[in-house]
């Protein structure tokens, strides 16, 4: 597997997020996050809001990105959480990495007290993190293949631990057999490569095919339109991932319910 080649503009974000859990980790100790914890109803179940019929929309909120930059940096995370529930949005993603896509556990908290199930985006390697996804809120995680490698295995344990689903996002086949290798069964596939941010908008018919009938699958990044949201649910999608093209709409809710089919 290519996991040694230079990561681009991955790496600046790695070195960034390192740093963020030591700061994390001399600021809050375990012990008040699990706290924290015990005292939270129990998580929603992500994968499952996702089932039924038609293919379901995963909402995003970010406010930058490193390809496209501000996006909208003044957005109000509850408020947007809201439209998206109203347009019938099947479950909601934060971004939380505050140093290039400038997110916040604040924002999960806001969103996580809405009625829909709350993926914590974000780039995480770390036990730590799990708990701080938890006590923030989130029902899931996302765990990038790219991002922990071999690490996998024991951040799902720890994960499904604390009762949160984990979508584990894959690029390539070498990936999506790790991820499989490792018990994975919720799969996203990440149409956008983060060594250089370039879109292969066919990733996931590409790797459909290998993906077992049992796992739930997810197609990421560049969704714009209604009819690319069908071809990915005749791809073999379950859900698609979308983002930019609902934060940078004018009427957001509006853009949901297009994408959705139920405008």
């Amino acid at each position: 597997m290519s996991f040694l080649e230079p990561m681009s503009f991955l790496e600046p974000i790695m070195e960034s997020t390192r740093a963020r859990i030591d700061a994390a980790k001399s600021a809050v100790a375990t012990d008040v996050l699990e706290q924290r914890i015990a005292a939270l109803e129990a998580p929603r179940h992500f994968a499952s809001a996702l089932a039924g019929k038609g293919i379901a929309i995963i909402a995003e909120i970010k406010r930058r990105s490193p390809s496209k930059g501000p996006l909208d940096e003044d957005l109000d995370a509850g408020a947007l959480a809201g439209a998206y529930t109203r347009a019938g949005a099947a479950a909601i993603s934060v971004v939380t990495e505050p140093d290039h896509f400038g997110g916040s556990l604040e924002d999960l908290g806001r969103v996580s007290r809405g009625r829909l199930p709350v993926l914590r985006k974000d780039f995480i390697v770390d036990d730590f993190q799990l708990l701080e996804s938890r006590a923030w809120g989130a029902d899931a995680v996302l765990l990038i293949v790219r991002v922990v490698q071999h690490g996998l295995g024991p951040l799902l344990v720890s994960s499904r631990a604390l009762g949160m689903d984990c979508l584990v996002e894959v690029h390539d086949e070498d990936e999506l057999e790790l991820a499989l290798g490792a018990g994975a069964t919720f799969l996203g596939v990440n149409h956008r490569n983060l060594e250089t941010f370039e879109v292969d908008p066919d990733r996931t018919a590409k790797l459909a095919p290998l993906v077992p009938e049992s796992c739930t699958l997810v197609a990421l990044s560049g969704v714009e339109r209604r009819s690319e949201v069908e071809a990915l649910g005749a791809a073999g999608a379950h859900a698609v991932l979308v983002g930019e093209a609902l934060v940078t709409a004018p009427d957001p809710e509006a853009k949901l319910r297009a994408l959705a089919g139920t405008e």
